[in-house]
């Protein structure tokens, strides 16, 4: 089976790309507990080193509740990106419905010292869906 083609958004010379996977063993839809990973690419395709200092979620349930999630860092790092490369992580959310999305931006700061947002895509949520 192919693997599906990640969401993507560009915002200045930062590349997104974004993968969700529904997990079913740790699911239980009797319980209204639907568990889900998503798997980060940041590309950096301008001239200067990047860092990652902070995110900014929204994750938006089928019900209309949207949880807001605001920190320092991708699971505990403040990942510094130089140009040509990528970093990479993954993550976990857990919806009390079987669908949902989930969207926000990273704060950027370059070499500089100049800070700037990036756009994470919005992505679909879907238990059942691979």
């Amino acid at each position: 089976m192919p693997m599906t083609m990640p969401y993507t958004a560009t915002t200045e010379d930062i590349t997104i790309r974004v993968r969700p996977v529904y997990i079913d063993s740790q699911s239980d839809p009797l319980i209204q507990k639907f568990v889900f990973a998503y798997f980060v690419r940041i590309e950096n395709n301008g001239p200067q080193n990047v860092q990652l200092l902070r995110r900014h979620w929204f994750i938006n349930h089928a019900g209309g509740r949207v949880e807001e999630v605001e920190g320092e860092g991708v699971v505990g790092k403040q990942p510094m990106i130089p140009p040509g490369t990528s970093h990479e992580y993954n993550s976990f959310c857990i919806l009390e419905t079987f669908e949902g999305t989930m969207e926000g931006t990273y704060l950027m700061q370059r070499d500089g010292g100049e800070f700037f947002r990036v756009t994470i895509p919005r992505f679909t949520l879907r238990a059942m869906a691979n």
